[in-house]
């Protein structure tokens, strides 16, 4: 458009001579060779031009002429430059697509045209064809040649990043990660390796600080941000607790500010202030944690606040804490473990069958047998609760990538990532869902053992490959528990405690009150025949009140 513009006007300013010249009339005299030659002031303008213009497309010809080879030759390169840039971007389309026919062809097509130090991106497409042929070594080299170009340094770095994690080697990837950030603090990838790495190496400060970093340039939102840093502040808290209290309170308290329903940040701020002896602040902040979400783990920290109270400073307590968040199963076992502690055993059996008919689960029929065993040592009948403990929804557990943890943590001990750690339930188990309609009705004359279960409980038994007893009938054991010192609920998580520590799900073991057992007089044929467990009365071993309810011979009552 510019050039028009100075073309239009250098005709204007041509025409406008012209005109002036016109309307001044004279002659143009020239005497050459003896002759003179007279002509118009118009006319010579006109000539003069003329051979200004003639000079000028001669001198273009003769140019023209002795540049035409290299002309020529930068017409074909170009041609070629053109071909090749448009095999390279088909190429890396095809690989992009997943079509390696097209790939390999592109790509043979682009080295031929263009040369890999006139492009790099020519290692690029060589390296995804190579991935799609599964030829994984050739493209890491790849990868590496285009680490000497600055510009595909980062390019590089990601490629490696991702052979690394293919091949499962986590220290590699996030040293390519460490150099991204190095190089290029915006990548998203590079930041969020570089912070696992530096969470699990527990540099807490580090990884606060390049958080920061990525929520100045944007690369977290607000929310997603402040999520993090107060996992990771819990977790800073959490690793100083013993050591420097104060700077535990404070990192746990600024996470508890951040995010108010994270239940760990509120445990770890209260535990510390409770160091402190500031009991007060402390209990506050569970109360208001524990209104939100019932969590047994602020119930514990409440309970538990200090390690001087009695039990019956403890009962108060959890009685205190289950007025603030009425009709919940958390709050009854919370006061029923208590009461246990403290041997109130009727207020302990009121609220662990209040949490029953509340939620049935494994945790609350567990602590029925405690009851039951600490109180009337009866073991028929603690054996009755394991039994339902086994088939009842399992109790929520911390659980990241199937890994189940008595404690929250901040990263997953299989992938690394942060915050992976959930409170939710654990997958459901074998034998849980045999409803108790499948057990046949007791005798009526007393404890005698029965002859036969289901066979629903016969194959859960038969799971545990357990081998055959004795004959002893389970009730004419002695009322102390069989394992000395242990209680009912402990006895049964023993046998599976190994086997959660190793895949994160707890195994479906069956008490030993339940395996089969071998029938007195028939060892000779080999035969066995499992136990029938009787269903527990609501109380056992204090009289029932008239207006309670009754329990229909051969089922349990759930709710």
């Amino acid at each position: 458009m510019v050039r028009v513009f100075f073309f239009l006007l250098a005709v204007l300013a041509l025409g406008i001579g012209f005109s002036w010249l016109a309307d001044r009339p004279g002659d143009l005299v020239v005497t050459f060779g003896g002759y003179q030659y007279e002509v118009t002031l118009m006319v010579a303008a006109v000539a003069v031009v003329a051979v200004v213009a003639a000079v000028m497309i001669l001198w273009w010809l003769l140019k023209s002429i002795w540049n035409s080879p290299y002309a020529v030759a930068r017409h074909f390169r170009a041609r070629r430059r053109d071909r090749g840039y448009q095999s390279l971007s088909t190429g890396i389309i095809a690989a992009g697509a997943g079509d390696l026919s097209r790939a390999r062809q592109m790509n043979r097509q682009a080295a031929k045209l263009i040369s890999a130090d006139q492009e790099p991106l020519i290692h690029l497409l060589e390296a995804q064809t190579l991935l799609l042929e599964g030829d994984r070594a050739a493209a890491r080299k790849k990868f590496e040649a285009m680490l000497d170009d600055p510009e595909l340094r980062p390019l590089a770095l990601h490629g490696l990043y991702r052979e690394a994690e293919w091949l499962g080697d986590r220290a590699a990837a996030r040293h390519y990660a460490a150099e991204a950030v190095s190089l290029a603090p915006q990548l998203t990838w590079a930041a969020e390796a570089t912070l696992e790495e530096k969470a699990e190496e527990g540099d807490w400060d580090a990884a606060l600080k390049l958080l920061d970093a990525q929520r100045a340039v944007g690369q977290v939102e607000k929310k997603t941000a402040n999520r993090r840093r107060a996992v990771l502040l819990t977790a800073k808290a959490t690793s100083v607790l013993e050591a420097d209290p104060l700077a535990a309170k404070n990192a746990a308290l600024e996470a508890h500010r951040l995010e108010p329903d994270f239940v760990p940040a509120a445990v770890t701020a209260a535990k510390a202030l409770f160091r402190q002896d500031d009991l007060r602040r402390g209990a506050k902040i569970l109360e208001a944690a524990w209104k939100k979400t019932a969590h047994p783990e602020i119930a514990d920290a409440y309970v538990h606040a200090r390690s001087g109270d009695s039990t019956r400073d403890r009962l108060a307590r959890a009685r205190k804490l289950a007025s603030l968040k009425q009709n919940n199963p958390e709050s009854s076992l919370a006061v029923a473990r208590a009461a246990l502690d403290a041997g109130e055993f009727k207020l302990a059996r009121e609220e662990a069958d209040a949490a029953i008919r509340q939620q049935p689960r494994e945790g609350a029929y567990l602590l029925r047998a405690d009851i039951e065993e600490a109180e009337t040592g009866d073991q028929g009948r603690v054996r009755a609760w394991l039994a339902r403990a086994v088939r009842a929804p399992r109790d929520p557990v911390w659980e990241a990538d199937g890994i189940v943890s008595e404690n929250w943590k901040p990263l997953s001990p299989v992938t690394g990532r942060l915050d992976a750690f959930e409170w939710r339930e654990p997958p459901e188990r074998l034998g849980q869902m045999i409803e108790p309609d499948l057990l046949e009705p007791p005798s009526e004359t007393g404890p005698e053992r029965p002859e036969s279960i289901t066979p629903a409980i016969e194959a859960q038994v038969a799971e545990t490959g357990t081998p055959a007893q004795d004959g002893k009938a389970a009730s004419e054991g002695s009322p102390r528990s069989v394992v000395d010192g242990d209680t009912a609920s402990e006895r049964v998580a023993s046998e599976g405690k190994d086997k959660v520590a190793a895949d994160g799900q707890a195994p479906a073991t069956v008490p030993e009150a339940i395996r089969p057992r071998p029938r007195r007089g028939s060892a000779e044929s080999g035969e066995q025949r499992a136990v029938r467990i009787p269903p527990p009365p609501d109380d056992p071993g204090v009289k029932q009140p008239e207006d309670d309810d009754t329990v229909a011979p051969g089922r349990f009552r759930l709710f």
